[in-house]
């Protein structure tokens, strides 16, 4: 484990430890910092708990649309080649 990396999230100081790089684990904080960022400029009087839950379900709705994505590309290159591999097998028979 690496020595702890001080970040900045919304005026407060964390120490953050990971086993990245250390400058992932800032494109990381600055990544939650500016989604912070976005639902405070949103929304009007929230408590920090209830802006880091609503920031934690947008993030996590970012990451299950792009998982899905992910996996509609797998299952559309697995079928191009499944007709590929039938294409070749048919020529070379």
């Amino acid at each position: 484990m690496e020595k702890p990396v001080r970040i900045k999230i919304l005026d407060h100081e964390y120490m953050i430890r990971g086993d990245g790089n250390i400058d992932l684990i800032h494109e990381i904080a600055e990544f939650v910092n500016n989604k912070f960022k976005e639902v405070k400029d949103n929304t009007e009087n929230l408590s920090e708990k209830r802006t880091a839950i609503l920031v934690a379900f947008n993030i996590a709705s970012e990451f299950f649309q792009q998982k899905k994505e992910r996996e509609n590309l797998m299952l559309d290159i697995q079928n191009r080649a499944q007709s590929l591999n039938f294409q070749i097998d048919s020529i070379i028979r």
